[in-house]
């Protein structure tokens, strides 16, 4: 691993507290990998070997079921994916691909649970990261349970307004890839961007412009516990 990559990966919330030697316990072993474009990188059922950081590009979580696929999430720099799998040694629940060109790094997974075995500061942002991660599932799982699929889109899109600071920008995933993430088919998608033409929404491509963000807020009734993923 080169050097300059480590800065990065110590200040991640999960590194940024332990001692010095257990950081160079979990590194000793890692390396960093370039990965093109649709690498799967890891796949449901198996074990966790690694522990994966993103330092650049984006990875899909994706699960599936008797043929069907769905995207879970999408992890972008600088995150690790899927950190519940390597400290319980459990098979992953769900499996990976690069979307774009790529650079990770790999720290294999029994170097994690040693650290997190003995450093107490590790184990607490451990504790922490998954505390996170759940309640994110718990957010996810509202939002699908609770919203229709036009409610979903115009949070989502609120969303992206408030990241990118603007009311243009452009959508970071395939329309398709978009639609499973939301749990609605590429056709529903469509109709939902067209339902909500009558609140402002222009859409161009995977250009989003919201000419009327009052109106669209007001449909969509953003709510702190679903759709504020910091808390």
């Amino acid at each position: 691993m080169r050097k300059n990559d480590l800065p990065e990966i110590r200040s991640l919330p999960l590194f940024a507290e332990i001692q010095d030697n257990s950081f160079e316990a979990l590194i000793r072993g890692a390396y960093v990998q370039n990965f093109p474009p649709r690498v799967e990188l890891i796949t449901e059922g198996d074990h966790s070997d690694f522990l994966h950081v993103v330092i650049a590009g984006s990875v899909e979580l994706f699960g599936t079921w008797n043929g069907r696929q769905t995207t879970m999430a999408i992890v972008r720099p600088i995150s690790t994916f899927i950190l519940a799998a390597t400290v319980k040694d459990a098979p992953y629940l769900m499996s990976a691909r690069t979307m774009e060109k790529s650079r990770l790094v790999l720290i294999p997974s029994m170097d994690v649970r040693d650290v997190f075995e003995t450093d107490s500061e590790f184990a607490r942002a451990v504790v922490t990261e998954l505390a996170q991660c759940y309640r994110a599932v718990i957010k996810n799982t509202k939002d699908l349970k609770l919203r229709t699929s036009l409610e979903r889109l115009a949070n989502y899109l609120l969303r992206q307004q408030i990241r990118t600071g603007s009311n243009e920008f452009e959508l970071k995933m395939e329309k398709r890839r978009l639609a499973s993430f939301l749990g609605m088919t590429s056709e529903n998608l469509s109709r939902a961007f067209k339902g909500l033409e009558p609140y402002g929404v222009e859409v161009s491509g995977n250009q989003i412009a919201i000419k009327d963000l009052d109106d669209l807020t007001g449909f969509a009734k953003p709510d702190k516990l679903i759709d504020n993923y910091a808390t």
